[in-house]
């Protein structure tokens, strides 16, 4: 065990601190009202984004508590007044009797016994004794009809109540359900918000600018952030729980709980040296075994160190795998940011802090490369410090090493900076309890099946039990650790892979165990609706004024792509990468995304929607080939992410409309016209300026008026014809099928080019 003297950190793990617009929510009452409380405390707030300290929240209870406390007794006030006002009036009352109140009461009782005689004088004769109006108040047909009415009114209120099913009052919900309540998963694109709320994709991201921070059309937001921009814009956020999890989230028992390894994440920004410092630590253990090439997924590894098992997850530092890297973090406990010394805070290295900090977990700073003559750590920390990452040398609570992952130096220290991090979290799990986890990847191998990297959460993972995974279901038929060798079991913290699963999941769905195949089944094809009907409401109906405005904006070109990959993760990145690539005037839509190898259908779908199909580190099979062939459909396979994003660049600015430049050739003015047979009009005309030159366009321009455009079909010197004619001369012009030249007119020539667009 290392010893904690040397290297304890004095970073102080909290819980993430409320904002204002959560906090405001909490007592039911507007962001703005809330804002205008702080600041009438004393408290300086910029927005209702800003953090609520512990300080701020106490002093608010305080203010809420006092007015409560106002309030009831102002009514108990009122209470005890109304009680001494009646107490008196019927003290007044009783001390005086009133002589009203006695005539009142002696023709009530004359005024009854009159009707009883004339009820028993009705009697004697058989007759009712009412009449008029009296009568006609208790018609039995009248009385009938409303007695049935009302019992049916009643009949159906209680049916409602009682004896319709499950269903039928899931649509009553639905039916009373308020207009701006929208439901939301977690990491939706802003694209995918802005249909939900109805609204065009460039006003969220206007609103989002608004709130200060940046985000595009197709990027991912977070539920804080996908909160505060439904409240902007008059929603309701509703998260959406997973069916199926209600069920697995029990009360954990202390004396169950064992202590587990943890689980790093490795970050930073592209050829930083991530993927080689995991591999530097995986071949320097005996169980590691060989390195494998992770460039572009995130791999889940075990590694064993003297002071016990650390699990690593290796993101990606290509931009494209934002919301990989964002998932990363959510079920990791311990960030190892990797920065390159001789290199610099990049903006992959930014965006990895922000996703560690919206996870709420610690950050341990790699300076990696070291060992280069240019390496220096000391203007990058000066950089982080800007970004709240101060050294403990600094007086910071930010562990700094500086390592080099080609030589091993310092590595050995990083370790123990973790497992010291990780032994001041006391990490623990109960591995006795219905297994949970999260997916890390998933794939569609030819000879397994569908393989799904499953990082274990809670609970042990054994051969044979029954799972939901995302909307999928399966019962686990292997389990394989990262070197690709079969185990029986895999507890806490422990990568696996799983054989089983019914179809392929995206990396970031939960996995749990079930009781039997019957509710996983279930569970799965609940989850399949719910999926069918999020997609359905996503689907946009146009109206007559975007119909107008798509007219306006005339038709967009589209390049359409089929998108095949080895696993999910990567495929979703890639479509993500490619659609933001897309423009006002051209896009790319992706109109089918898989996992596996181009098959025959995948080569239909493109022959029938004109699209090309992408592979990525996947091949067609023989069929595919000869239908690609048939159908002349354009398969393109890759093995690096740049470059097909290079690729789809330049299709689609071949798609651009190109850039017409307009050059002013010459000027010449009509003197004299002449009349010739056979031929026409021919204007004599003087060469004001440049030249004139036989096949140019010319504009016939009268009392400043362009009144025809057209070319030049003859250009004469004398007799001669000639090619070209300068300035200061005179010559013969005539106009392709125009016989309306006067004198005086002008004539412009001109030549169109026309340059290639790139996008922007």
């Amino acid at each position: 065990m290392f010893k904690a003297k040397h290297y304890f950190s004095t970073e102080v793990l909290v819980l993430a601190k409320k904002r204002v617009y959560q906090l405001a929510r909490d007592y039911k009452i507007s962001s703005e009202a809330m804002l205008s409380i702080i600041k009438e405390l004393g408290f300086r707030v910029k927005s209702h984004m800003s953090a609520v300290d512990e300080k701020m929240a106490s002093a608010i209870e305080e203010k809420f508590r006092k007015e409560r406390e106002a309030v009831k007794e102002e009514y108990a006030q009122k209470k005890k007044k109304l009680k001494e006002r009646e107490k008196k009036e019927e003290q007044a009352a009783s001390s005086q009797p009133s002589t009203r109140a006695q005539e009142i009461k002696l023709r009530r009782k004359e005024h009854l016994r009159r009707l009883e005689k004339k009820r028993q004088e009705a009697k004697k004769r058989k007759t009712p004794f009412l009449k008029g109006k009296q009568e006609r108040k208790i018609d039995k047909t009248t009385i009938e009809q409303s007695v049935k009415k009302t019992l049916a009114s009643i009949e159906a209120v209680h049916r409602v109540k009682r004896h319709r099913g499950k269903l039928h009052s899931e649509r009553v919900e639905k039916e009373i359900e308020p207009a701006n309540l929208i439901r939301v998963s977690e990491y939706i694109s802003v694209a995918e918000l802005a249909n939900l709320m109805g609204v065009k994709p460039a006003e969220v991201i206007s609103k989002c600018l608004e709130l200060g921070f940046v985000a595009t059309i197709n990027q991912r937001l977070d539920m804080d952030s996908i909160e505060t921009v439904a409240l902007e814009f008059g929603f309701n956020v509703e998260p959406v729980k997973e069916i199926g999890l209600e069920e697995e989230e029990e009360a954990e028992i202390e004396e169950n709980l064992r202590p587990r390894s943890p689980v790093i994440t490795i970050m930073g920004h592209v050829d930083h040296g991530k993927t080689s410092l995991l591999d530097f630590i995986r071949k320097s253990n005996i169980i590691a075994g060989e390195s494998g090439g992770i460039t572009q997924h995130i791999g889940a590894y075990e590694v064993e160190v003297p002071g016990g098992n650390i699990t690593f997850l290796d993101t990606p530092g290509h931009e494209a795998f934002t919301a990989m890297r964002a998932r990363g973090a959510k079920f990791t406990d311990i960030v190892v940011l990797v920065v390159a010394a001789d290199d610099s805070v990049m903006p992959q290295t930014i965006e990895a802090i922000d996703h560690a900090r919206a996870a709420g977990v610690p950050i341990i700073v790699a300076f990696n490369k070291m060992d280069l003559p240019q390496a220096k750590s000391e203007p990058i920390k000066q950089e982080l410090a800007k970004h709240n990452l101060v050294p403990e040398e600094w007086g910071g609570s930010t562990i700094m090493v500086e390592i080099s992952a080609k030589t091993g130096m310092g590595i050995d220290r990083l370790l123990e900076m973790i497992l010291l991090q990780a032994e001041m979290m006391e990490l623990k799990a109960n591995p006795d309890r219905r297994a949970s986890g999260v997916v890390i990847e998933s794939e569609l191998s030819k000879g397994r099946g569908v393989i799904v990297t499953v990082l274990v959460q809670k609970g042990t993972l054994k051969l044979g039990i029954p799972f939901v995974t995302g909307p999928y279901h399966g019962k686990i038929r292997a389990l394989f650790n990262e070197r690709g060798n079969p185990v029986k079991e895999a507890g806490p913290s422990v990568p696996v892979q799983v054989l089983g699963a019914s179809g392929v999941p995206q990396a970031g769905d939960t996995f749990i165990e079930t009781e039997d195949e019957t509710g996983a089944r279930q569970i799965s094809t609940k989850r399949m609706r719910l999926k069918r009907e999020q997609d359905l409401r996503q689907v946009k109906r146009i109206s007559l004024s975007e119909v107008y405005e798509q007219i306006e904006e005339g038709k967009i070109k589209e390049l359409n792509l089929i998108l095949k990959g080895d696993v999910g993760g990567s495929v979703e990145a890639l479509s993500d990468t490619l659609e933001k690539i897309s423009t006002k005037e051209v896009r790319v839509k992706v109109i089918h995304r898989g996992v596996g190898s181009i098959i025959g259908s995948d080569v239909l779908l493109g022959a029938a929607s004109d699209a090309i199909i992408i592979g990525f580190h996947v091949r067609p099979d023989l069929r595919a080939r000869e239908l690609a062939l048939k159908e002349n459909v354009d398969i393109r396979l890759y093995e690096v992410i740049y470059e097909i994003e290079s690729d789809i660049r330049k299709a689609l600015e071949g798609l651009l409309e190109p850039e017409v430049t307009e050059t002013i050739s010459g000027t010449a003015e009509v003197k004299d016209v002449f009349k010739v047979s056979e031929v026409g009009q021919v204007a004599g005309c003087f060469i004001l300026e440049g030249f004139m030159k036989r096949g140019d366009k010319v504009r016939m321009i009268r009392d400043g008026v362009v009144i025809y455009q057209g070319i030049i079909s003859s250009l004469k010197r004398f007799k001669d014809d000639v090619k070209e004619v300068a300035s200061g001369l005179e010559c013969g012009i005539k106009i392709e099928d125009y016989n309306d030249v006067k004198v005086g007119d002008t004539l412009e020539a001109y030549q169109v080019k026309e340059l290639a667009r790139k996008l922007e």
